[in-house]
């Protein structure tokens, strides 16, 4: 065999390694380049925040009337106060379980209204992250049992590969940041916790401490409101 025809040989196999490197690596350069920014992005993203949004200025437009037509001092604050008086710890709890599966029920809004109310705020927080957490835990188990094809009958594929990749990519960062902002639908994480098989005692940790944080700074929030408005 001359020296020619052994480097064309060599050439030959050099160039099919090569282009079965590019064909196989596809997947993983995209994970790989897959950033916040591109989480932000994302349509559903843009609409978790636009929704946020609105419900903020809803909600400071809502107190604004509560101070300017003196709530606290009607019969109806006087119901409203005796209601969470009575169920006001078990309707947060059900409230943040139904919250922490896939329903969008704003459990954020109810726990800031509760300690408005006077609701003891050491076990509001913890009553209100206990059931988020088991919402969570929800999430977690169904996923972790009947795997990816469960849940994507139930989130959209698109979502869900976004999801899974932000997951990849960041681990326990992303999850403590989604489980810190009320906008973020951390919910969503659970699952891909669940169906990656994600260690229980850490998937229960990152998903009580971030949202015990974050609802005692709502449950603080409710209560300067509420001294705000003389409603305690």
């Amino acid at each position: 065999m001359s020296v020619f025809s052994v480097h064309k040989d060599f050439l030959e196999r050099s160039h099919l390694l090569s282009f079965s490197l590019v064909v196989a690596m596809p997947e993983q350069s995209q994970k790989a380049k897959y950033s916040l920014s591109d989480l932000l992005k994302a349509s559903w993203m843009r609409s978790s925040i636009k929704l946020a949004l609105i419900a903020t200025v809803a909600g400071v437009i809502v107190i604004w009337l509560l101070k300017v037509f003196n709530i606290a001092g009607t019969q109806l604050f006087s119901d409203t106060g005796a209601f969470f008086a009575i169920y006001g710890l078990a309707g947060i709890f059900l409230v943040t379980i139904a919250a922490g599966t896939i329903l969008p029920l704003g459990s954020p809004a109810f726990v800031v209204a509760a300690a408005l109310f006077g609701v003891n705020p050491i076990l509001l927080a913890l009553v209100a992250t206990t059931g988020f957490t088991i919402g969570m835990t929800i999430n977690y188990g169904v996923a972790y049992r009947f795997g990816r094809p469960y849940v994507q009958k139930r989130i959209p594929a698109e979502h869900l590969e976004e999801m899974t990749h932000v997951w990849t990519k960041w681990g326990w960062i992303i999850y403590v940041i989604f489980g810190l902002i009320p906008v973020l639908p951390v919910e969503l994480l659970a699952f891909v916790c669940g169906f990656l098989k994600t260690r229980m005692a850490t998937f229960l940790l990152l998903s009580f401490v971030p949202r015990l944080i974050l609802f005692a700074i709502l449950v603080h929030f409710g209560q300067y409101v509420g001294a705000w408005l003389d409603f305690t």
